[in-house]
């Protein structure tokens, strides 16, 4: 199971990169340009809300299969810490992308209330390129481009 977990999480953060740098980069376009916002944009800012949180969903599935978490009971916080690989694996990783993907939430939810075309597309681009960011400074690239 925890085999099938990681490719299916592995895969489905192309998918994911893909969907919100089409969402951000949209949106910031958009802001820059001073273009109305439409249905499309709707589609897209909620499209890659869906599949970030199918993500998140697999990411805490998999964290919790996974063998590398006894190593907390068997080393303890301190030796994960200095251990780069397992601080990445076990706290980084998880705790950056749920970071992630609430800035996802929270700048689909406030893009909601938002009344005018330039607001709605300056919260999606803010929210979601930051989202962005921090997805893309943890993953762990060694191990995905293998």
């Amino acid at each position: 199971m925890y085999d099938v977990l990681l490719k299916l999480h592995s895969y489905w953060a192309y998918l994911v990169l893909l969907v919100l740098i089409i969402a951000a980069v949209s949106a910031i376009i958009k802001t820059v340009g001073d273009k109305e916002y439409e249905a499309n944009d709707f589609r897209k800012a909620l499209f890659t809300l869906i599949v970030s949180h199918i993500q998140l969903l697999i990411g805490l599935v998999l964290y919790f299969v996974s063998p590398r978490l006894k190593m907390f009971s068997e080393l303890g916080m301190g030796e994960i810490m200095k251990d780069s690989v397992n601080r990445l694996y076990l706290v980084e990783h998880p705790l950056i992308n749920i970071i992630a993907v609430a800035l996802i939430t929270i700048g689909y939810s406030k893009h909601k209330k938002k009344l005018t075309s330039k607001a709605k597309l300056k919260t999606i681009a803010i929210f979601y390129t930051l989202g962005l960011l921090l997805f893309l400074s943890r993953i762990p690239w060694n191990a995905w481009l293998d």
